[in-house]
C-alpha cells in the first residue's frame, strides 16, 4: 500500500509527527498541504458559499477549510497520476498504534477495490448500516450516516476520480461534503478499532478552527444542530 502525509512544510510544530509518520507508514511520501490564505495556491475550484447542493450549508468556508480541502484534492489527483489503485491518505496530526494498524491495514486490503473509500476514523461514533468483515477487534462497516474528519482513509481510483469530479465547486469542508453521498455518488466505509488518534492538541491546535464570540456560540451550535439533522435524513444502505 501506497502513503500520503499531508503536511504543510512551513509548519514546524508538526514537521516531527509527519517525519515520524513517513518512516511509520507503508510506502509513505509527503504531499505539500495547500495553504488557503495565499490566493495563488487556490485554483482550479470554484468556491460558493454553502449553496452548491442541499442541504445549504450554514457557515462560510474558513481559508483552513479551502486550504484543506484543496489538499485532499491534490492527493486525489496523485492517486491517479501514479495509477495506484488505491493508497492511504492521512494528516499531519495523526497518531497511530503500529501494531494496530497493521491489523487495520490487513482487514482493508482484504475488501478495498478502486471504488473504495474507508475512513478509519479518531472518533467511533457511527452505527452501521451494514458490517462487511471483523477481525482482531476490527470491523469494516458501512455506516448509516458518514462520520466528520479526514484524518485517517484509504482512497481508491475510481473513488478518487469520482470524486474530483464532484468537486469542482465546493461549499464546505471536505468531511461534510464526503458525508453527502447522494451528492458525490461515492459510498464510504468505516474501520473502526484501527487505535488512530488525532494530535491535533499536543502539535499547537487545529489549523482550521474558527474563534467564534461566546454570544455567538449558541446560534452557531444551533445552524449545526439543524444540518445534521437534515444530513441525518438520507443515510446510506446495503448496495
Amino acid at each position: 500500500m501506497h502513503s500520503l502525509i499531508i503536511h504543510m512544510s512551513s509548519s514546524t510544530a508538526r514537521r516531527p509527527n509527519a517525519a515520524a509518520l513517513l518512516h511509520a507508514l507503508p510506502d509513505a511520501r509527503l504531499v505539500e498541504a495547500v495553504d488557503g490564505r495565499d490566493p495563488a495556491q487556490v485554483t482550479g475550484v470554484t468556491i460558493r458559499p454553502g449553496d452548491a447542493c442541499a442541504p445549504a450549508y450554514p457557515f462560510p468556508l474558513s481559508p483552513g477549510e479551502i486550504g484543506c480541502f484543496l489538499s485532499h484534492r491534490r492527493c486525489w489527483r496523485r492517486i491517479l497520476a501514479e495509477g495506484w489503485d488505491y493508497a492511504l491518505i492521512v494528516e499531519d496530526d495523526l497518531a497511530i498504534d503500529p501494531t494496530r494498524l497493521r491489523a487495520a491495514l490487513a482487514l482493508v486490503e482484504a475488501h478495498v477495490t478502486p471504488d473504495s473509500y474507508i475512513r478509519l476514523p479518531v472518533k467511533p461514533r457511527e452505527k452501521p448500516a451494514q458490517v462487511l468483515g471483523e477481525s482482531e477487534g476490527l470491523a469494516l462497516i458501512l455506516p448509516k450516516v458518514i462520520g466528520l474528519q479526514t484524518v485517517a482513509q484509504v482512497v481508491g481510483r475510481g473513488a478518487a476520480k469520482r470524486l474530483l469530479a464532484a468537486t469542482a465547486t465546493i461549499d464546505r469542508p471536505v468531511d461534510t461534503l464526503l458525508q453527502m453521498h447522494w451528492v458525490t455518488g461515492q459510498p464510504v466505509h468505516s474501520l473502526t478499532g484501527s487505535g488512530a488518534r488525532e494530535r491535533t492538541a499536543d502539535l499547537g491546535g487545529s489549523t482550521i478552527q474558527k474563534k467564534t464570540r461566546a454570544g455567538g456560540k449558541l446560534a452557531r451550535e444551533f445552524k449545526r444542530a439543524a444540518y445534521r439533522a437534515q444530513v441525518a435524513l438520507r443515510p446510506q444502505h446495503p448496495a
